[in-house]
């Protein structure tokens, strides 16, 4: 009997104990937790005079800082904290990096829409052909008009030379001064229909040099930009069913 009553309070006590037990353990393995998860700064000052922080060091904001685990090993290396001059030139490298992938992306989709649309030549010089169309049709009635007001001017000259070392009638003259605008002007929309022409021409010519090195298996992106004089450097002579001449 003496003996159950002695393993009674025994077991009493140990309950008694056992949250106080686990409570210690929790507290111990925060603590635990606390001191690996610590951080440690550590740098070399200006008078080479090594510091060591649990936070950032002032003293060397201009200096590298380690960030330490707490065995020692590095964790992070802090570069110096830039010059308001230096971030200035920093933001304007990350600007250009940018600039550079974007454009490298931008041609890359550009080739692959290009190839994409133009699956061989044929197809090409069927698009040149229409995107031309336009603009021929467009010079021919500017030169049917030119011959329309030549005709008309003729019988106004034949007129005019009546008034040979005389004052010429107002009629007469405004009507000449009519013509000779009207002309001058379809003479200038000639010669813009023409320079459009060619550059659609110069065009088609530099999609086609590059279109030739992508069917060849060139990779997308990777043949520079698309000039008319990149073009002309970089591919064969075109065939004359493709060349830019003027019609």
């Amino acid at each position: 009997m003496a003996s159950d009553a002695v393993q009674a309070a025994s077991q009493r006590r140990l309950v008694r104990t056992w949250p106080a037990l686990l409570l210690s353990l929790v507290g111990l393995g925060a603590t635990l937790n606390a001191a690996s998860a610590a951080t440690i700064y550590t740098c070399i000052d200006g008078n080479n005079k090594r510091l060591t922080s649990d936070r950032p060091i002032p003293e060397c904001t201009a200096r590298e800082q380690r960030m330490l685990n707490a065995d020692g090993s590095t964790k992070k290396v802090v570069p110096p904290t830039m010059t308001a001059d230096e971030r200035v030139e920093a933001e304007a490298r990350e600007r250009e990096r940018a600039a550079r992938r974007a454009a490298e992306l931008d041609a890359v989709r550009r080739d692959r829409n290009l190839r994409t649309r133009y699956p061989n030549e044929a197809s090409h010089q069927k698009a040149r052909v229409a995107a031309l169309d336009d603009f021929k049709r467009t010079l021919l009635l500017s030169e049917k008009r030119l011959e329309a007001l030549a005709a008309e001017k003729k019988p106004l000259l034949e007129e005019a030379e009546f008034y040979v070392g005389r004052t010429m009638p107002t009629r007469l003259k405004q009507q000449l001064d009519g013509i000779d605008a009207t002309t001058e002007a379809q003479r200038a929309l000639i010669q813009n229909q023409q320079a459009e022409t060619q550059r659609i021409n110069a065009t088609f010519d530099a999609e086609l040099a590059r279109l030739r090195q992508l069917w060849a298996g060139a990779r997308p992106g990777s043949l520079g930009p698309m000039t008319p004089a990149s073009a002309a450097s970089a591919a064969p002579a075109l065939s004359p069913a493709s060349s830019s001449a003027a019609p």
